[in-house]
């Protein structure tokens, strides 16, 4: 393809190859993760247990990062708690503080969702090459702020 007709290409096509792509990943995952025994969780659930990590995070914090009121955290902590995948508990280090942890399951759950993902994307080098897949996601990293993962993504999309 030549250069003229690469640059003619419209502006909004970009945003929505990306999206579609991440789609794509996304729904690949979640059938897999289906069939492993984890029909009960969700996209946006991905982000909630990112956000809670390895140490556990109070319902204040969660919505912070998640973008959402407190409100809306605590009612997705619920939901994720009655799942299996969060549990409610004080914090060693202050008896005031309320901390939301991950549990086994929630730990199962995002264990396994990186590992498919490792998968998908060896699948990705092998139909692209590594070489090609390395330069996207190179180029990806150069042209944002960097690989970090902005966990209020779903609220993101609901802005006004």
């Amino acid at each position: 393809m030549s250069n003229s007709s690469r640059a003619a290409r419209p502006g909004h096509q970009l945003p929505l190859l990306l999206l579609r792509a991440f789609q794509e990943l996304i729904d690949e995952l979640h059938v897999r993760l289906e069939r492993e025994g984890f029909a009960d969780v969700r996209p946006t659930h991905g982000f909630v247990l990112q956000a809670v990590g390895p140490h556990g995070t109070t319902a204040v914090e969660l919505g912070r990062a998640l973008g959402v009121s407190k409100q809306a955290a605590g009612k997705t902590i619920a939901g994720l708690e009655a799942q299996g995948y969060l549990e409610r508990g004080t914090d060693p280090s202050d008896s005031r503080r309320k901390l939301v942890r991950m549990t086994p399951r929630g730990r199962a759950v995002l264990a396994r969702s990186a590992a498919v993902l490792d998968e998908l994307r060896a699948r990705w080098a092998d139909e692209l090459g590594d070489g090609r897949l390395c330069d996207l996601e190179d180029a990806l990293t150069a042209m944002t702020s960097g690989p970090a993962l902005r966990l209020d993504t779903p609220a993101w999309f609901g802005r006004d």
